[in-house]
This record gives C-alpha cells, structure tokens and sequence, in this order.
C-alpha cells in the first residue's frame, strides 16, 4: 500500500493513497483556530451556577445541589469547547466528473438560543453540486455540530454551515435546510410547539429543479423513505 504526500506550487496540500486523493483546504489546519481568544473559565461558571441557585430563592448547600453548580460549568466547558475534529479533507472528483448533486440529510444538532440561552434542537440537511473535489462523509456532521456548539440563532446557523461547505470543496452551489424545534418558544411566552425551517439556496439550488430535488431528497430521509 503506497502512500505519497506532496505539496504543489500554488496548491493545497495532497495525500494520495492507492490512486485517491485527499486535500486539505488552506490555511484551516485546525477548525478551533476559527475562534481565537475562546477561553471558558471554569471557576467563574461554578460561581454563576452557585449565584443562580442562590437567586431562585435555593440553597446550594442541600442535598442535590451542592455538586450542580460544578456540573453545571463543566457542562458549559463540555458545549462551548466542543472540537469537531478535521472538517476539511475532501477526496478529488477526476473518475467521476459529472456535476452530481451531493447530499447528506437529516443530521441532528443541539445548539443554545443566544437571546434566551435556552437549548433548541435542529435537524440539518446540507448539499452541494461536485465539482473537482468532494466532502469526505463524516465532515457534514463535523460541520454541522461545530456552528451548532455555540450561542447561535438558527438563521445565523444555516449561513455559517453553508459558508464551511463552500469554503471547504470550492463548490458554487451550496444548499443547507436547518428544521428547528426551540425551547424559548416551548417553554416560555407562548408556550406553543411550533417547527421552524430555515434554509440557504445558492448557485444552482436558487432554480427550480435543483431546490426540488434537494428538498425531495432532504424530506425523504425525514419520512423515511
């Protein structure tokens, strides 16, 4: 089994394995590096943990409480310092050049409302037209899971995932479909079940056949078929 990896003038780097390749995109050796600074204090956490026990009228210092206040900032750790790991290798498209539609749908996420801070739940569908180069599989959940683990407003989240793809395979046409289910409007002020669409159509997925086929095929896997 040979195994080759060269660097190109003016090119991203490559691995090839038994006549496939892979690139890594430029510049994006590590997916945490798009958010410099983010530093979560863990000791500042467990002081609000305590302070908000204390300001619903608890006490901290019972039986079932006195460990929350730790459970509740390495929770708030565990979420905001999520690594997705590698999103950004993709495998070249030469035996197959033929502009197909890639989907991968129905990917479940949790993210955390930023105006409420209330977690709300959405199930992402993301597409794109191939071109030279193709997403590996598993890097749709990656990126998916890495703009969800944040404060986030799912119209805000569907761009970000779409701005990834792009970003990533050099593809024009990009289409992400995010269906959301929010706790901000279960749990509080109306307190109405109620499923909230979001999408982002781009390049070809802005005409008829190709928006079609996508959200055929995004509904699809929704019902089962």
């Amino acid at each position: 089994m040979s195994s080759i990896s060269f660097n190109e003038p003016g090119s991203d780097k490559v691995e090839r394995t038994n006549g496939s390749a892979t690139r890594m995109a430029p510049g994006r050796a590590s997916s945490q590096a798009i958010r410099p600074g983010l530093k979560v204090s863990v000791k500042r956490l467990q002081r609000i943990g305590r302070n908000l026990l204390l300001a619903i009228g608890e006490d901290p210092t019972r039986d079932g409480l006195k460990m929350t206040p730790n459970r509740f900032a390495r929770w708030w750790k565990e979420f905001i310092d999520y690594d997705p790991g590698t999103i950004e290798t993709t495998f070249a498209f030469e035996s197959f050049r033929t502009d197909q539609m890639v989907v991968c749908a129905g990917v479940p996420v949790f993210s955390l409302c930023e105006h409420h801070l209330l977690p709300f739940k959405c199930e992402i569908s993301m597409a794109y037209i191939a071109t030279e180069h193709v997403l590996g599989l598993s890097k749709f959940a990656r990126i998916a899971h890495k703009y969800s683990h944040r404060l986030q407003v799912q119209e805000r989240l569907v761009h970000q995932i779409a701005d990834e793809i792009t970003a990533i395979t050099d593809a024009r046409d990009v289409a992400v479909l995010a269906r959301g289910e929010h706790l901000c409007m279960q749990m509080r002020g109306i307190k109405s079940d109620g499923l909230m669409s979001t999408s982002v159509m781009r390049g070809l997925f802005r005409s008829t056949d190709a928006r079609e086929e996508f959200l055929t095929l995004a509904f699809g896997k929704r019902n089962g078929k």
